[in-house]
């Protein structure tokens, strides 16, 4: 399914979003860790709240999507242009690779409110309070990618070269880019969401590795609604029609968790509506090379909130309704050291046998809900391996 971003209709609802941000629930700001209202510092450290994925190698849906073989967090929230406004402020005194979009100025209901003062060596970047805890959007594939090399990096300040924004979760060659073949590295820390992660997060009942996927991420077979007051959960932003008034459907990107009761099966909020959001897929159609794309958006109907609707554009595009989500590698523990002890001895094997042959918990070292030869196989291959 491949689309175009709708035309901007900013002078109609300015009116519309002054009206309804006074009636935004105000502990949903609370809620979002590392950022205020106000203007966003200058090089302030960001903190991405996340959730765990767990149910390692669970069954795909239907669609062949969903299944992941390992543990990960997953960013809580899709990244808020006060999160965005660190990074430039870090990486983009001087903006060699474009990462800000002049589009994202506007403080409408159809940008981003975030402002760049000065002039290229001394760029500075502030968001408007307003915008500080919305999705940032006008954001390509090929920001998203650096933006999480940034959080791989640690942070870092700096000019955008490979120790900040070029290398890390991904390295980004010229050719790469230009050939769009760019895929993660395997030693990453932060990286922008697969398309498996994303869909596994948003749609995957979770509890055991059957559990089966809910048809909206709103954990509902059924039609989210739009209302934004969310007194019982299943509401999304999303587009419906043009003047449906201004709680019940708001045409544009609502708060991060504004909808506080319609969480993901394992905690996510907004993967339905809000802004499309990049994933790592690489889509060849007819001839030409894109990347992925899902969850629907603000100014886009309902059937792209569906777990069998799959987007796709080009990475280089930038709209008012493309924004993403990070995802951060789960420490794996050593699985030969089974009695935490530092070391990977005899003293290992004797107590994986113990735990085994009593069936404790531990034992089920490949996490597969059972304990079977399968763990005794999978622990002598850690064991082999070391840490």
């Amino acid at each position: 399914m491949c689309r175009s971003a709708r035309s901007r209709l900013a002078p109609i609802f300015d009116s519309l979003f002054d009206s309804v941000l006074a009636q935004l629930h105000a502990p949903v700001l609370a809620i979002i860790a590392g950022l205020s209202l106000s203007s966003i510092s200058t090089y302030a450290q960001i903190t991405i709240p996340t959730v765990l994925v767990g149910d390692p190698g669970n069954a795909s849906d239907t669609t062949s999507f969903g299944r992941v073989d390992y543990l990960y967090n997953i960013a809580t929230y899709e990244v808020t242009a006060g999160q965005y406004a660190a990074f430039l402020n870090a990486v983009a005194r001087t903006d060699f690779n474009g990462l800000y979009n002049p589009s994202q100025a506007s403080s409408n209901p159809l940008g981003s409110g975030l402002i760049r003062s000065g002039f290229s060596g001394n760029f500075t970047y502030s968001v408007h309070p307003n915008f500080a805890n919305r999705p940032v959007t006008f954001v390509s594939f090929w920001d998203a990618t650096r933006f999480a090399n940034w959080m791989h990096n640690g942070q870092p300040i700096g000019l955008q070269n490979n120790s900040t924004t070029e290398d890390g979760a991904y390295t980004l060659t010229i050719s790469g880019i230009t050939n769009n073949t760019v895929t993660r590295n395997p030693d990453w820390q932060w990286a922008l969401t697969s398309e498996d992660e994303w869909y596994k997060a948003a749609y995957y009942k979770g509890g055991n590795t059957n559990a089966g996927y809910w048809a909206y991420p709103t954990r509902s077979n059924q039609l989210p609604g739009r209302d934004l007051n969310d007194p019982t959960g299943n509401n999304a932003n999303y587009f419906d029609s043009l003047f449906p008034g201004p709680i019940q459907s708001p045409f544009f990107a609502t708060l991060g968790g504004e909808f506080q009761n319609s969480a993901s099966p394992y905690g996510t909020f907004d993967q339905g509506g809000n802004v499309w959001e990049w994933n790592e897929a690489i889509i060849i159609f007819f001839g030409s090379s894109f990347r992925g794309q899902l969850g629907g958006s603000f100014d886009f109907i309902h059937t792209a909130l569906r777990a069998d609707t799959r987007s796709f554009i080009s990475p280089s595009e930038e709209s008012q309704s493309y924004g993403f989500r990070v995802v951060q590698a789960q420490s794996q523990p050593c699985i030969a050291d089974f009695n935490q002890d530092g070391g990977v001895t005899g003293d290992d094997v004797a107590a994986f046998f113990t735990d085994f042959q009593q069936g404790k918990p531990a034992a089920d070292v490949n996490q597969d809900g059972g304990i079977t030869g399968d763990d005794v196989a999978f622990f002598f291959t850690r064991f082999e391996q070391g840490c």
